[in-house]
């Protein structure tokens, strides 16, 4: 023992307790030699002794942000790294070297611990105390925890230790409601849904509320002591890998549905969600991805959040406040896929050579088929030779034409625009395929009826539209394909297939578009001569037109770019196509499954 304490390099705790052991010796009677000699070697042993160290090391870095692991699936991305190359080995020997080279056990086992570390899955987890007593007599375990400032929270209440508390409906006893995935009662896997508290540092809390409990706590300092009755079963929580993408805010303080808002896990409109249960029908457990903090908090499910703003919406709606609401969507299943969608058509009111305007009636507009909450998304990785087709979405007169005819005039080999269809004849100097493909009315009517146009219009009598096959071709021909079609058309666009980014165009507030279109000279694209400038009314429809389509559209775009000045507009175009054809991005799980 004297060579233990006069090693400085020994951990003091494993001193302290092999002290306290040898200290105690005489009082355990029902500890033979030969146990005691096999604990008293192992807390000497060098290599407890080193695990320990290598666990504290750990500790103390993880408080040092230049430690903090950038991600913590890098197995994933080892996989999906490998499924890449695993078709490219007999294109060159350096993706052959590494295809193998990433398969190697002593690498995999890195990248394992190396997850395992950025997860703070290196807690131990203890086995469970064995039942061995009578039926009729109740088995108690007793829990340590350290206080942090994770949440424990009641029924109406929530962490201090990463757990939530409820009075049970049946015994009136204070049991555990949750588990909060990453904080410490998960991570020292001593504690279950469903176990019963008895007490709290040596404090009965029989008869007391989940209110008088979080006290309790709120009042310890250091380490807190639980007496605990295991329930019946245990379940392990299993953390799932579904990552989604939020298409509205939350804020927990502000949520009064919420069971403790100090759980809760605010968010923003399009922040990615790592949900790590779903246990609960109707909150779930997420953390934002990239997030330091490895403690899940609460969010509401999906489920529970189309309810939310139904009842929201209706209540405004009641009240008589719907200058600002705007149509409620029908609750529909997920939205449909392009097999199943219909082609958008649309009133073409002006036309100019080579450019559709599209002005659709009022009460045809828009889509009324779901309220967006979350959208399951994985990473797409950019893959040489595929180029994602570029979508720009907006309101009539925002400049997206401009944008993509600067884009191709930069280059012309390899931006390139699907030709559009007609069923009008052709005029002189025109060529088929040149700058319509010329087909009869029947020959159109026919696709639409197969649903093989994206978009489809009338104007004078003849049909215009945009087949979905000639964008097929273009993405398949290696080039980038650029659209501009009518916002309805985005469910059609946006498939498995296709992988379409999409960007929408929006427009400044009035009196910097007023100021910068005049300023430009700009011409009407409402006035079929473009001989004039846009007028106010005009500006204001154009916005209005926006506020809408982003009302109801937001949750299909992948960026969005203000049209204040075309210059830093179009600089912002090419950084996100730069971006789509360099970097992995978000997109719909099914796009990548």
């Amino acid at each position: 023992m004297t060579a233990i304490m006069e090693n400085t390099n020994w951990d003091p705790a494993l001193s302290k307790l092999l002290n306290s052991l040898e200290e105690n010796k005489t009082d355990l009677p029902t500890c033979t030699d030969e146990e005691f000699g096999f604990l008293s070697d192992l807390l000497r042993s060098k290599e407890l002794n080193a695990l320990v160290n290598v666990h504290n090391k750990i500790i103390s870095n993880a408080k040092d942000d230049k430690f903090f692991p950038v991600l913590s699936n890098s197995m994933d991305i080892d996989v999906e790294v490998l499924d890449l190359l695993a078709v490219r080995t007999h294109i060159s020997e350096d993706c052959k070297e590494l295809f193998h080279l990433l398969q190697r056990p002593h690498i995999q086992g890195l990248l394992c611990a190396h997850d395992a570390v950025a997860q703070k899955d290196y807690y131990p987890r203890l086995p469970e105390i064995p039942l061995e007593v009578d039926e009729d007599e109740e088995t108690i375990k007793i829990v340590q925890l350290v206080k942090s400032n994770e949440p424990l929270c009641g029924a109406g209440v929530e962490p201090i230790v990463g757990a939530t508390i409820k009075t049970c409906e049946e015994t009136g006893k204070i049991v555990i409601a949750r588990i909060m995935l990453g904080g410490a009662a998960d991570r020292s896997g001593l504690i279950h849904v469903g176990d019963e508290v008895c007490e709290v540092n040596g404090i009965s809390v029989e008869g007391k509320t989940p209110n008088c409990v979080l006290k309790i706590l709120q009042n310890s300092e250091g380490t807190i002591t639980f007496k605990i009755v295991p329930a019946d079963s245990k379940s392990g929580i299993r953390e799932s890998k579904v990552r989604v993408r939020a298409h509205f805010s939350y804020t927990a303080a502000d949520d009064r549905y919420i069971p403790c808002k100090e759980a809760g896990l605010d968010f923003v409109k399009g922040d990615v969600l790592h949900i790590v249960s779903q246990d609960d029908a109707y909150w779930w457990q997420a953390r934002r991805e990239g997030d330091r903090n490895m403690r899940a908090g609460l969010i509401p499910s999906r489920a529970l959040q189309e309810r939310i703003i139904i009842l929201e919406r209706q209540q405004k709606e009641k009240n008589g406040e719907t200058d600002n609401i705007m149509p409620l969507p029908a609750l529909c299943p997920r939205p449909q896929t392009s097999l199943h969608a219909s082609p958008t058509k649309c009133n073409l009111q002006g036309l100019k050579t080579k450019k559709i305007m599209y002005d659709a009636a009022e009460n045809d507009d828009f889509d009324r088929e779901e309220i967006p909450t979350y959208e399951e998304v994985a990473k797409l990785y950019p893959r040489p030779g595929f180029y994602r087709p570029i979508v720009l979405v907006g309101p009539p007169g925002v400049g997206r034409n401009e944008l993509k005819r600067r884009l191709v005039a930069t280059d012309p080999e390899k931006y390139r625009t699907p030709i559009p269809y007609t069923s009008r004849p052709p005029r002189p100097g025109e060529i088929d395929g040149k700058e319509y493909f010329f087909v009869s009315r029947e020959k159109m009517e026919e696709d639409i009826a197969l649903l093989k146009l994206i978009e489809y219009g009338e104007y004078k009598g003849n049909l215009y539209g945009t087949s979905g096959e000639s964008v097929k071709s273009l993405v398949n021909a290696g080039y980038v394909c650029l659209l501009s079609p009518h916002y309805q058309a985005l469910k059609m666009l946006r498939t498995p297939q296709l992988k379409p980014f999409v960007i929408y165009v929006k427009p400044p507030r009035f009196d910097i578009l007023k100021e910068t279109r005049n300023e430009a000279r700009a011409r009407s694209t409402f006035d079929e001569t473009n001989s004039r400038g846009f007028t106010d009314e005009e500006f204001h429809e154009m916005i209005h037109s926006a506020d809408r389509i982003e009302f109801l559209y937001s949750h299909l775009f992948d960026e969005t770019i203000v049209n204040a000045d075309l210059s830093m507009a179009f600089e912002q175009l090419v950084g996100a196509i730069s971006r789509v054809e360099t970097e992995p991005l978000w997109v719909p799980a099914s796009w990548v499954q």
